[in-house]
């Protein structure tokens, strides 16, 4: 049995948890680079039984799938990732695993984005390094309103932070109720005012048919000169042209991105040079403690799958 972990960016994979058990029935290969070409993805994963995904770091379509007639197990870090397409998967007999997962690292990563922003860490952090002293002032939060775009679990509790600040919190998503955001300890607004009225716009929604765009050139436009926006929800949830080119127009003060369309970013990509762009390479989730819950659940299920008895076993 051949077993590959992807993506392991950090090269942790085999710290985090304890693969012993199937160390000795497998052999274990992590990939620390990244595949996009999937003519690639396909050479590198022709010969593994098992591969292990961060994520949604690797795309696993149908288009690859098909073309991998060894595989019989995905085990997925998450308890979702739509990245894999799971019905391709069961037509093949591949079956698809997920693991324990929890949302408290990515809310404070969104604080950290709002907090980096309004007090410009960034900026000032590298004119220390390079010599320099202060560049820019700063916004207190106190009484500032904070948007959040999707009042779920995530979004629930940056608003509880928000409140915490003293921000007066603004809420819309599509099947949101006056009744819950103000049980939330916010106030619903339209999608519209949400824009207008927010110093801060934080998204937090699962991306789907109806959130692909969801903010796009109409909704940027209603923006302030002054405020920020934050996503580290998906990329696609915000039309990327668009806010490249409020971004270049400085129509909005600036946008804190943890997420993007395609990840990572190209060496050229705008995001890297704005510099009204404060940009993480998708670390919202990557914390020690989220990655060993991960791993030791994937090694988990790999390790299930070995004692199973293999009715059709490959090779």
């Amino acid at each position: 049995m051949k077993v590959a972990i992807l993506d392991d960016y950090q090269n942790v994979a085999l710290a985090m948890a304890d693969w012993s058990a199937i160390a000795g029935r497998a052999e274990i290969t992590a990939f620390n680079d990244h595949l996009a070409d999937p003519d690639a993805v396909v050479a590198r994963l022709l010969p593994f039984d098992v591969i292990c995904v961060m994520r949604e770091r690797t795309p696993l379509p149908r288009a690859i799938i098909e073309r991998l007639p060894q595989l019989r197990l995905i085990a997925s870090t998450g308890a979702r990732n739509a990245s894999i397409d799971t019905t391709a998967a069961e037509q093949q007999g591949i079956r698809v695993t997920a693991t324990g997962y929890r949302s408290t690292p990515t809310i404070e990563m969104a604080w950290a984005l709002i907090l980096a922003s309004a007090r410009h860490i960034v900026r000032e952090s590298n004119s220390v390094r390079s010599g320099g002293w202060q560049t820019s002032l700063g916004r207190e939060l106190k009484g500032r309103a904070l948007g959040v775009l999707g009042l779920g679990n995530i979004g629930g509790q940056v608003t509880r932070i928000g409140l915490a600040f003293g921000m007066k919190i603004i809420a819309w998503s599509q099947n949101l109720t006056p009744e819950a955001a103000a049980a939330a300890g916010a106030t619903w607004v339209t999608k519209d005012d949400l824009f207008r009225q927010a110093d801060v716009v934080s998204i937090h929604l699962i991306l789907s048919r109806r959130t692909r765009a969801l903010v796009g050139a109409a909704e940027l436009a209603l923006m302030q000169p002054t405020s920020w926006l934050i996503n580290t929800s998906r990329g696609p949830i915000v039309d990327e042209t668009a806010l490249i080119h409020v971004l270049a127009s400085r129509s909005i003060a600036g946008a804190a991105l943890d997420v993007y369309d395609a990840e990572p970013l190209t060496a050229d990509h705008p995001f890297r040079t704005l510099d009204n762009v404060l940009a993480t390479p998708h670390i919202g989730y990557v914390g020690e403690d989220l990655y060993r819950t991960f791993y030791t659940d994937a090694a988990a299920s790999i390790s299930k799958w070995l004692d199973e008895p293999h009715r059709n076993p490959v090779g």
